[in-house]
């Protein structure tokens, strides 16, 4: 298991959007997401009928991008790993919670089991820099 400094962990907590990439027939699909860093994993939210969710049913190979861009500061954590979907159950009812807390957007258009999933990434290597 990756894990993540302490440096990391501020930057991956005081950012709420990155870039999530996955793979289907070979063609890459990348696409901007807002995420949730916890318990050294990332969770991102997302809809069945989503191209991300697809590819990642086919394959749980994803990346991770949270990045800060500034003319010579810029700073970044790149991350592989495996996505696992989350459906239901405890684990779903705690990141919703947390999802809930942090968006104002999941306020305004709130969900249940089974109408939305998450995704869990487990990162299994990272590179970042500037941080």
């Amino acid at each position: 298991m990756i894990k993540f400094s302490t440096r990391e962990i501020e930057f991956l907590l005081s950012y709420e959007d990155a870039r999530l990439a996955t793979c289907h027939d070979n063609i890459p699909h990348v696409k901007p997401v807002s995420y949730i860093y916890n318990q050294n994993s990332i969770f991102i939210c997302t809809d069945y009928e989503t191209r991300s969710f697809q590819n990642i049913r086919e394959n749980s190979n994803t990346g991770v991008v949270i990045d800060s861009y500034k003319p010579g500061g810029h700073k970044a954590i790149c991350l592989q790993g495996k996505s696992v979907i989350i459906e239901k159950g405890k684990e779903f009812d705690e990141i919703y919670q947390l999802f809930y807390k942090k968006f104002k957007w999941v306020r305004n258009d709130p969900w249940k089991e089974g109408e939305a999933p998450f995704l869990k990434i487990i990162p299994t290597n990272k590179k970042s820099w500037g941080i």
